[in-house]
């Protein structure tokens, strides 16, 4: 089943949840800039397990969160990241990390379909969507994630520094509406 924003005739949902999340305490308690991003493994499609300490050692981390591999939206959100952000961010040496709740076997066929150059991780037990407080349960999730969970995340880019510490988080409802490769690279450049 199609979610919400990509059912035909149910925008006017999409719209509504857009404006519940806006509107609600749920906005205030999501990540925001300030906080500090917790160093949890997440499971890499190609390399296995990943520490989000390690990478920041290196440089920024760039975390793109997105629901699953056969999602349209993030399909071409995904796209458009490895030929407009991948390469400026790897000039900057900063890491780009896209992050799903959805099987690592799952996300490797998408990284493969679109030759990605960067990280393609797994959070199967949502525990880092959890952290930064991005997560809503949706019940049509858990047969096409296949980890027996039913969390996805909102569309959501966070930039953090060496350190962990957040210096754009930029939370959205709408998946057709991504943030701007030029906004990330603005924020990488100002660490």
């Amino acid at each position: 089943m199609l979610p919400i924003t990509e059912r035909p005739g149910l925008r006017h949902e999409a719209e509504t949840f857009r404006l519940q999340l806006e509107n609600s305490a749920i906005r205030s308690r999501m990540v925001a800039r300030g906080d500090h991003v917790p160093d949890i493994p997440l499971v890499e499609a190609d390399l296995g397990p990943i520490h989000l300490d390690r990478l920041r050692h290196t440089g920024p981390v760039v975390l793109v969160f997105f629901r699953h591999a056969s999602s349209p939206a993030c399909d071409a959100a995904l796209r458009l990241y490895q030929y407009t952000l991948a390469p400026a961010l790897s000039t900057l040496d900063a890491h780009l990390v896209a992050v799903s709740p959805q099987a690592p076997d799952r996300l490797e066929a998408l990284k493969r379909r679109h030759d990605l150059s960067y990280l393609v991780a797994s959070d199967p037990r949502h525990t880092l969507i959890d952290a930064l407080n991005i997560g809503f349960a949706s019940w049509e999730a858990e047969p096409v994630l296949g980890t027996g969970r039913s969390v996805l995340p909102f569309a959501t880019v966070v930039v953090a520094d060496r350190t962990g510490r957040v210096h754009l988080a930029d939370v959205r409802a709408d998946w057709t509406s991504i943030t701007a490769p030029g906004t990330i690279i603005r924020a990488v450049r100002s660490l």
